[in-house]
């Protein structure tokens, strides 16, 4: 993963942002999505009896560097998009000539990923180290990993991998 592409990724789902993204007062961002998901965990109270969230003020910590957010009656939906990054997002992900160093990357195909089951709608996304258990950012943020050590799921699948040349000669030998 290069420079760029690092800067351009959600600290909560570790992907690249979707949109929109929404930049907090810490001058961090987040996808809407995850920020939503970050208010609702931190604010397990403010649910309606119809099970909508109730978007009118409330607070919660930023996950890059803990400052605190509080909302206006908007929510999250008061924050302000970072258009800058969704058009630099938009440039890249289409390999624009804006950027004639990054390599043209196809889409990949949609896969079926697996879900978290403490949170159904996230994606497991990490690795808890000292569990040694495949998790979900809300888990490591609010749940039962919060002060566990972790990792990106793909880094550690790539970590464990065993080289080519390694393997024919396990099979050889």
């Amino acid at each position: 993963m290069d420079g760029l592409e690092k800067q351009l990724v959600c600290p909560i789902c570790l992907e690249m942002f979707s949109k929109p993204v929404v930049i907090l007062p810490c001058q961090h961002n987040l996808c809407r999505k995850c920020a939503n998901d970050v208010f609702q965990a931190s604010n397990p109270y403010l649910s309606s009896r119809t099970g909508s969230t109730v978007t009118s003020g409330g607070r919660f910590r930023c996950p890059s560097c803990r400052h605190e957010v509080v909302l206006d009656r908007h929510g999250v939906y008061g924050l302000q998009r970072n258009l800058l990054v969704e058009n630099i997002i938009d440039m890249y992900k289409q390999g624009s000539t804006w950027f004639p160093w990054l390599p043209n990357k196809p889409e990949p195909e949609k896969k079926q990923e697996p879900m978290c089951e403490e949170h159904p709608d996230e994606k497991i996304n990490i690795y808890c180290i000292a569990c040694s258990t495949p998790t979900c950012s809300l888990c490591k943020v609010f749940g039962q990993h919060r002060d566990c050590q972790v990792a990106p799921l793909s880094h550690v699948f790539a970590s464990q991998k065993v080289p080519q040349g390694v393997l024919r000669c396990v099979e050889v030998c």
